[in-house]
């Protein structure tokens, strides 16, 4: 039996829950009734299905939801997970924390060029966003990621998620994406192979 890890992502990027309805509430309802009919198991970490559930107020669907994808956190303390990942995994986080500094002193150089007393707010949230894109962009970085990610690896598992840091390290190791672009059209796929 195919099964599927979920990311919140799936619910809260519009460029994915628009294809099943136009708001969360009926594009969950009807991502649900494709699930149902696929004949696949789906899966959602405990810490992103909490996640979820404080960004979108699923309501009256709870209940089919959690009918419908399993709620389980990957087992942490048993998973081993290829040490080169790791190894990469850590490059990858001292370039990025190197990429933010050289960003933090450039927008420093800028901050002591404004006049004495002059507005350092616009300086402040360029910095911010600059930072916040070169650290967190393209990697694992909360916990829930992580906990999507092994759970995945740990079940051998396709992925449903948009979001560009997991499709990165799910390639890596191994894990199988299904494109967040064409989901609806995945699952009518599956549900349409099912008698």
């Amino acid at each position: 039996m195919e099964r599927y890890v979920l990311d919140t992502s799936v619910f809260t990027n519009p460029g994915v829950y628009t294809q099943f309805g136009p708001d969360t509430l009926p594009a969950v309802q009807e991502f649900l009734a494709l699930a149902r009919r696929s004949g696949a198991q789906f899966f959602m970490p405990t810490l992103v299905y909490d996640e979820l559930r404080a960004m979108k107020d699923l309501g009256p669907l709870t209940a089919e939801f959690e009918r419908v994808v399993r709620i389980r956190s990957p087992k942490r303390s048993s998973l081993q997970i290829p040490a080169n990942i790791l190894y990469e995994f850590i490059d990858e986080v001292r370039r990025r924390i190197d990429r933010g500094l050289r960003i933090a002193e450039e927008h420093a150089r800028i901050g002591h060029r404004t006049p004495e007393g002059g507005d350092v707010g616009p300086v402040i949230a360029r910095l911010r966003e600059r930072y916040r894109e070169a650290l967190r962009r393209g990697i694992v970085d909360s916990r829930e990621d992580a906990d999507v990610l092994l759970l995945a690896y740990e079940l051998d598992a396709g992925l449903l998620t948009a979001d560009d840091g997991l499709r990165t390290w799910a390639d890596k190791v191994g894990v199988r994406l299904i494109s967040p672009g064409g989901l609806r059209a995945f699952l009518e796929g599956l549900a349409g192979g099912q008698s």
